[in-house]
């Protein structure tokens, strides 16, 4: 490429190049030489990885160093092999949580925890450092690890240029804005612009249709109107098909819309030359039963000159798998699937199976993938086309229509660069599909970054260390989450100004002070009425949990209302104040943990049922024979009981002074009292909404320090920190980064985990990372031995008493811990066979699938690592490293990255 306007660095980076500069990549390198830090926004696939490579090429003219993270694992290989196919091996260095090459080169990739905990730990390895890229810098949104991105950002020394990567986001300036603050100098560049155009599609059945007609404009968007013709004629003749054919033994229509099959699917894309493609379906189960149902069509897009290179591939990342292992794991359907060019992906899936299907799709082997929206998040895998199955998915807790921020980040993989003249995005229709809501999505372009950052226990502790309480109030205080919310207040402080001008004006319509008295006298009565109520419901919730803390094991109770009506046993009795929540079992074989809003009228015991001395309630047969005996006791459930009760109301005096009072008032018997009311209505309720807006100011200001001086008040009540100083507990919670950091900190201190053989402490700790992924995780405790019991019971025992001085200090709780990967852990530590590990460690009885095993694996590993490191007591230290050794083999080995 030419170079003849570049200059210094820039025209040696350039010349090196296989393509010419684009605008936004030659302004953002422009302004990295120039001195500044940069925040490149621009959309997926659009190349800002030029401006982070640039970073790199200026440490190493100018004798530096540069670390480039990124948010995941798979991120950090691919970068690095990038790195090092440019500069060689002695100049690239690589760190993740479970690999370390060549650490002290002079560009060294990593993931973003491991350069925050450098940070915290004053690491050697900052020394020279000049360049620090930060990729998928929006990261900082995802409300389980975004605090990592500002903690790197907020302690960086600041004389390390920052280069920072970010999907388009509609608030970029503001972000922008906020780097300056506390990074100084830093250059803002945005571009909107696709490298390749995007065209939007609808399929209807076997017809596909652009979406938006050729007059739309980003003024006015309008729908194609051969779509909506063709949309309505359909919709017509299916139901002139429903009412045709009686549904059985039921009147009236019936639904007969079937989605068209998705090898069909696949195949029409195929005719129209839109592969490869990715077809984003929001669930594991769903894009292994496309891959299935691939495998049983006739569908092959492979061609017979591929099969030896894909064979290759599929051995250099599976080989290593033992052979016993690969029934259990679906390897023969898998690799027929790759042998015909379709394969799906997904966190559930083995780690080595998912990397083989990314290489293969990069190489275009395999040309139809299924996956979940992870794939969308920085995995290099670009197609020419991406396919929505629906536009709806869950987020987990509930199932919500697609954003258009997300709608574009996974349209954005259609698209190749240098490849695709143009991507194409097709959403298949069905009934519930509104197209003009779909045209909503694709032309929207806001999607606001919002800042996740909060204080927490490790955060804190490392905070005071460094710097004191003052110091970190103050930095805290610069975080864009407190940015962002100090700019939310010019508004809230606005909405009172224009508030407060609209109640003088009412003031004024309500004439003398007189009326104005009486309407007070009615908002006193209401806002009476109002706490009696509020006491009332109190009061009944009170005895609610009175009545739950009181019950014993054996009890049968009845759940009188929502999801889980009827009868259920008391398994593990719980009497946490204020919040108690028993283990129960109910008549319909669930079990999981009850509060007191199940009960709108206290909880009786109505009878006992004898239970046997363990109760292993994860094993569907056991659930099913408690049920049964449950059923068996010839309990009913009482008819039921009425929640109100004599109003608290009637015999309230405060409440009948009033009410006389406004009786005898003289402004009772005016004629225009109900019309003067209603403007006085409104006055009360303007003034509620302002002390509200008043409220939201006071908490917005300072939010995150008073979170920090909370938290501080906690750990010194732990003996954590003491006269401002981190005690030598708190140093070691300053070493663990966990999300019950300080439950395992607690743990450490008080050695409930001493005594355990490695398999038996893998058991324990899991319950502090793992996470079911259904309802009613945390599932009491239980363990396949006696030491592992005791042990779980003990480390619950902590977690209950920190989530009740959390409740105190006002803080939001550590997550309860969760059982359900207890047994699994134990059995392989142990050296048990895969398929066993697999089938006691589901939820609901479903085996768990072998990607998130080995997942779970590896983070009870990395916390095992963790203790190993931190542990005063040495026993306890090596039994975490034979741990580590026991669950690192087999799958779990393999692929590790």
């Amino acid at each position: 490429m030419t170079s003849r306007s570049l200059t210094g660095e820039l025209a040696a980076f350039a010349a090196e190049l296989k393509f010419e500069l684009d605008p936004f990549q030659r302004q953002s390198c422009e302004a990295l030489e120039g001195g500044h830090s940069v925040l490149v926004c621009a959309p997926t696939g659009a190349g800002k990885t030029v401006v982070g490579e640039f970073a790199v090429h200026m440490a190493l003219a100018a004798g530096g160093k540069c670390f480039y993270t990124t948010p995941i694992k798979a991120l950090s290989n691919q970068k690095f092999a990038d790195l090092t196919e440019r500069y060689g091996r002695d100049e690239v260095g690589l760190l993740t949580g479970d690999q370390s090459i060549n650490p002290d080169a002079s560009v060294v990739v990593m993931t973003t925890e491991v350069l925050r905990n450098m940070l915290y730990a004053s690491s050697d390895a900052l020394r020279g450092l000049s360049y620090v890229v930060m990729d998928e810098v929006h990261y900082l949104a995802d409300r389980f690890r975004g605090a990592v991105w500002e903690e790197v950002i907020l302690h960086l020394p600041p004389e390390v240029r920052l280069v920072s990567l970010s999907a388009t986001v509609s608030n970029a300036e503001e972000f922008g804005a906020w780097m300056e603050t506390v990074r100084g100098d830093t250059a803002v560049i945005v571009d909107e612009t696709r490298p390749v155009p995007l065209w939007q599609h609808v399929m209807v059945g076997r017809r596909m249709f652009d979406l938006f007609d050729d007059k739309s404009s980003d003024a006015k968007v309008i729908v194609d109107e051969d779509l909506q013709r063709y949309i309505k004629h359909r919709e017509s003749v299916d139901r002139m098909d429903n009412w045709a054919v009686p549904g059985r033994g039921r009147g009236g229509p019936r639904r007969s819309f079937r989605p068209m099959p998705r090898p069909e699917v696949i195949a029409k894309l195929d005719d129209e030359g839109l592969l490869p493609a990715i077809t984003f379906i929001f669930s594991r189960a769903g894009c292994d039963g496309a891959l299935a149902q691939c495998v049983r069509s006739r569908l092959d897009l492979s061609r017979d000159d591929e099969r030896e290179t894909v064979d290759a591939i599929i051995e250099k990342h599976t080989g290593d798998l033992p052979r016993s292992d690969l029934e259990v794991l679906g390897y023969w359907e898998w690799r027929e699937g790759l042998h015909r060019g379709f394969a799906s992906h997904h966190a559930g899936m083995l780690p080595a199976f998912r990397h083989t299907v990314e290489e293969l799709f990069v190489r275009g082997l395999v040309r139809a993938v299924f996956a979940t929206e992870t794939l969308a998040l920085g995995i290099n895998m670009p197609a020419r086309t991406v396919v929505l199955e629906r536009l709806v998915k869950f987020n987990g807790e509930s199932h919500a229509e697609l954003t258009p921020g997300e709608y574009t980040q996974l349209t954005g993989r259609a698209g190749r660069r240098g490849i695709d003249v143009e991507g194409h995005a097709v959403v298949l229709w069905q009934p519930e599909v509104d197209t003009s809501a779909v045209a909503g999505l694709a032309s929207t372009r806001t999607y606001p970054l919002r800042s996740s950052f909060r204080p927490g226990y490790n955060m804190s502790i490392n905070l005071v260390d460094r710097m004191g309480a003052t110091e970190s109030r103050a930095l805290l205080e610069r975080s864009f989450a407190q940015f962002q919310a100090d700019r939310s207040v010019v508004g809230l402080v606005r909405g009172i100004e224009r508030n407060d001008s609209q109640l003088r004006k009412l003031r004024s319509q309500l004439g003398d002070e007189s009326f104005f008295e009486y309407i007070q006298l009615r908002e006193r009565i209401r806002e009476r009425e109002r706490d009696l109520e509020r006491q009332s419901r109190t009061d009944r919730r009170q005895a609610a949990v009175n009545s739950l803390g009181a019950l014993r094991r054996g009890d049968v109770v009845a759940i009188p209302s929502g999801r889980r009506q009827g009868l259920a046993v008391i398994l593990e009795p719980d009497a946490t104040p204020g919040d108690p929540r028993p283990l129960v079992l109910t008549e319909d074989k669930w079990a999981g943990r009850i509060s007191a809003a199940d009960f709108p009228t206290p909880a009786e015991s109505l009878g006992r049922l004898r239970l046997p001395k363990h109760v292993d309630h994860r094993t569907a047969r056991v659930r099913r024979d408690l049920a049964s005996a449950l059923r068996s006791t010839g309990i009913t459930m009482p008819r039921r009981a009425r929640t109100g009760g004599k109003a608290k109301a009637a015999d309230d005096r405060d409440l009948q002074t009033l009410r006389r009072a406004l009786r005898n008032h003289p402004a009772h018997e005016r004629p225009d009292r109900e019309q003067l009311a209603r403007i006085g209505e409104r006055y009360n309720r303007l003034e509620r909404e302002t002390e509200h807006l008043r409220q939201q100011v006071a908490a917005t200001t300072n939010s995150l320090a008073r979170t920090f001086d909370r938290i501080l008040g906690l750990l010194e009540e732990r003996g954590y920190v003491a006269d401002g100083e981190v005690t030598q507990d708190g140093r070691r919670l300053a070493r663990i980064y966990a999300e019950a950091d300080l439950v395992v900190a607690e743990s450490l201190r008080q050695g409930v985990w001493r005594g355990l053989g490695p398999a038996e402490l893998a058991a324990a700790v899991s319950i502090l990372v793992y996470e079911s992924r259904q309802e009613g995780g945390y599932l009491g405790a239980s363990g396949p031995t006696e030491p592992i019991r005791r042990a779980v019971d003990a480390t619950i025992g902590i977690w209950s008493q920190l989530r009740a001085d959390e409740s105190r200090h006002r803080l939001q709780p550590t997550r309860e811990p969760d059982l359900g990967f207890v047994t699994g852990v134990y059995t392989w530590a142990r050296g048990d066979d895969l398929a066993d590990a697999l089938l006691v460690s589901g939820d609901r009885g479903n085996p768990l699938s072998a990607g998130d095993f080995v997942r779970w694996c590896r983070q009870v590993i990395d916390l095992l690592d963790q203790i190993h490191n931190t542990a005063d007591d040495v026993e306890v230290a090596a039994t975490a490293s034979k741990a580590v050794r026991a669950i690192r083999r087999g799958v779990v080995a393999v692929d590790a990255a």
